[in-house]
């Protein structure tokens, strides 16, 4: 396939994949509003425990063989149903140990009531294994159209479940079952909507070739998730569900901007760094492009996040929220350094860097444990997120870059590209600065701020309009 139709199919399931996550994300925060009002903390801190083992096991419930669906140039026919057989018998084996395991888990993070609502939710493994194959088709053919209409049915039908359950006092399990009704609609989807009609099936040497590729893929990400995870069982283990559920309010809400922009670019961002790995000076134009985009749209709501956490949660959530801002204001700034590691790790795994990626994860996360647990112990929550914040900051990021350049990938265009949406969030700093000295009232400083910022933001980033999908491909500058 030439380059400029790479680019288009490319530049038309990034416009589809981010209008999937503005439509769902806009949906996620108002449901999530309404859960907020009518749950406690301590609610949402039994919803953390059983939601971390969750995410834990779907990061290696395929054995990261559902990447090669995306990665190969091979017919995708010929080994999609061997990778489904892979996904389907590794969730009902990791279904089964967490079944068993859940007591035990619950009881080490100090939630005991959390067993049963985990072992509903944990469910999601099993419809996560039969749907992967299908999605990561979806993904492969830039048929983002198709993913939107699958995950907006499957949010409605989840949010509606989940509201009802809350409002007639389910409490924490409302969230696993409504996920579950979720999950069920979503795989439907899946199965009718790919191109590739996918059954179970089985071939010895694929199923090898797969598991070679996909297993440090999946160590990748396992620890990719457990870095983003820890910090809630360091929490968990540490102090206790109300302390949990704060935290977890204030993470959910620093990571906004990585499911609503970071997720958009990741469906289609694999997919196209692959098909440009011929043509190096053309990778490193598009990843500037890329990166410059994300830093664009990025930038502002960390800022704003950070700059306006307590207002923000007290106008929005109640005032019972109100003391997970200490942790917000620093988890705003971890949230925007993700969505940039995260594009460095789709990247390296374009550049058949697998093993590399493992050793980066096992860095972060061995660097992230005692800085969490020292942070926690001196300064709670907000401790917990100075301490990850240092890290990525300080020794993650530099780890990306240094690896990236030693793989030949020049990074000065990116850096160049982000000078504008970094000095746009200078002034919202400046100007928030000034707004919470002289405006009284959370609302006032809310709206009176929001105008502002866009007020300072908006000239020095328009001019980047030049690198949206269909505009000029020319070299990224400043």
């Amino acid at each position: 396939m030439s380059a400029p139709a790479i680019g288009r199919k490319v530049g038309r399931g990034a416009l589809w994949s981010l209008l999937n996550n503005v439509v769902l994300r806009l949906g996620v925060l108002v449901s999530g509003i309404v859960l907020a009002r009518l749950l406690s903390p301590a609610d949402y801190g039994v919803f953390a425990v059983a939601l971390v083992a969750m995410t834990l096991l779907q990061a290696f419930n395929e054995l990261g063989v559902s990447l090669a669906l995306v990665r190969w140039e091979r017919d995708v026919r010929t080994f999609a149903g061997t990778a489904m057989t892979i996904a389907i018998a590794t969730s009902t084996v990791l279904y089964a140990a967490v079944w068993f395991g859940a007591p035990a888990f619950c009881e080490a993070m100090g939630s005991p009531a959390a067993v049963e609502v985990m072992r509903v939710l944990c469910l999601a493994v099993l419809f996560d294994g039969i749907a992967v194959v299908p999605a990561a088709i979806l993904n492969r053919e830039f048929l983002q159209g198709r993913r939107f209409l699958a995950d907006v049915l499957s949010f409605a039908t989840s949010t509606s479940v989940t509201i009802t359950l809350a409002a007639t006092g389910s409490g924490p399990m409302s969230f696993a079952i409504g996920t579950i009704c979720g999950n069920i609609a979503s795989v439907t989807c899946y199965l009718l909507l790919c191109p590739v009609k996918v059954r179970p099936a089985w071939n010895r040497d694929i199923a090898r070739e797969l598991i070679h590729f996909g297993l440090p893929l999946a160590g990748a990400s396992l620890l990719t998730l457990s870095v983003s995870n820890v910090d809630k069982l360091g929490i968990g283990a540490l102090t206790d569900e109300v302390t949990l559920g704060l935290y977890l309010m204030a993470f959910n809400q620093s990571s906004l901007p990585l499911m609503v922009f970071s997720e958009a670019a990741r469906r289609v961002s694999l997919a196209g760094f692959s098909r440009l790995l011929d043509d190096r000076e053309r990778l490193e134009n598009s990843l500037a492009r890329g990166v410059a985009l994300l830093m664009a749209a990025t930038v502002p709501v960390c800022v704003l996040l950070a700059c306006y956490a307590e207002p923000m949660l007290a106008v929005v959530y109640g005032e019972k929220w109100t003391p997970a801002a200490v942790a917000l204001q620093v988890l705003a700034a971890l949230g925007l350094l993700r969505v940039i590691l995260f594009v460095g790790y789709d990247l390296l795994v374009a550049l058949d860097g697998n093993r590399i990626l493992l050793a980066l994860q096992a860095l972060w996360l061995v660097c992230t444990v005692p800085a969490l647990i020292a942070g926690t112990l001196l300064d709670g929550i907000r401790g917990a997120s100075i301490g990850q914040l240092a890290i990525s900051g300080c020794i993650v990021l530099p780890a990306f870059a240094i690896v990236l350049r030693r793989r030949g990938v020049r990074l000065g265009a990116t850096v160049r590209a982000c000078v504008r949406p970094a000095v746009g969030g200078l002034l919202i700093i400046a100007s928030a600065i000034g707004v919470r000295e002289f405006v009284d009232g959370s609302f006032a400083q809310l709206a009176i701020g929001g105008l502002v910022a866009l007020a300072v933001y908006a000239p020095v980033v328009l001019p980047m309009r030049a690198l949206l999908p269909g505009r000029s491909q020319a070299e990224v500058t400043p």
